[in-house]
């Protein structure tokens, strides 16, 4: 059934069970956040591009929870966001306030087969060795990933962890099949884990000028 939820469009795209940090600057979305406080402190994120501005009917969002907020004094706000269920916008409505407000109507994914536990092995070995190279790219260290037994939870935190374009980005949160979710992550990865790694070592070159030294052994994927 449709329930009435705050719209914040964001040229970015949640996944459920992701954090995201947002900066609230904006009259608008000040308001919002305000009035998001006193109710259950949720709202909807829905992505905008180049083109467009404003939700549409029919476009695929994602709930965010507000997990911790900082307010400052001059109005802004600091606050983190977990992804919760994805929705539906059904309805834009007309009501009396400076920001978006929709009917939407949550949903989740569609029955699936039970996930391969191959493909799920392979999905995670996979993006270890991108986040490994992504690593290395922002002087960071590599940290262990703590992976979601489940298909539908691996294949959202693989999708929120890719850089990937937010196109790509829409459609794996559209999808409604865990199986076709990590299908499609399987067939980025090895692209991106190849752009990612080769960064990494001419960073690491760049980094070095030229001098030798031990380097992190990059791992390209195949």
């Amino acid at each position: 059934m449709p329930t009435r939820l705050p719209l914040f469009p964001l040229n970015v795209v949640l996944f459920p069970g992701a954090p995201l940090p947002l900066h609230i600057f904006e009259p608008r979305y000040r308001k919002m956040l305000a009035d998001c406080l006193e109710g259950d402190q949720r709202f909807g994120i829905t992505t905008v591009g180049s083109t467009r501005e404003t939700p549409v009917e029919g476009e695929i969002g994602c709930i965010a929870h507000i997990r911790a907020c900082h307010q400052l004094p001059d109005g802004r706000s600091n606050l983190v966001v977990l992804g919760e269920r994805r929705f539906v916008v059904r309805e834009l409505l007309d009501e009396d306030q400076p920001y978006h407000v929709a009917l939407v109507e949550a949903f989740d994914d569609d029955p699936d087969p039970p996930a391969d536990p191959d493909a799920l092995a392979d999905l995670r070995r996979k993006t270890e060795a991108y986040a490994a190279a992504m690593a290395v790219l922002n002087d960071a260290t590599s940290a262990d990933i703590e992976w979601p037994e489940d298909a539908p939870g691996l294949s959202f935190q693989v999708s929120a962890l890719l850089e990937l374009p937010l196109a790509t980005r829409q459609r794996l949160l559209a999808l409604r099949s865990a199986t076709e979710r990590v299908r499609l992550l399987l067939q980025l990865l090895p692209d991106l884990t190849h752009d990612a790694a080769t960064r990494a070592r001419i960073h690491v070159g760049a980094r070095s000028n030229g001098k030798g030294g031990h380097h992190p052994q990059i791992v390209t994927e195949p």
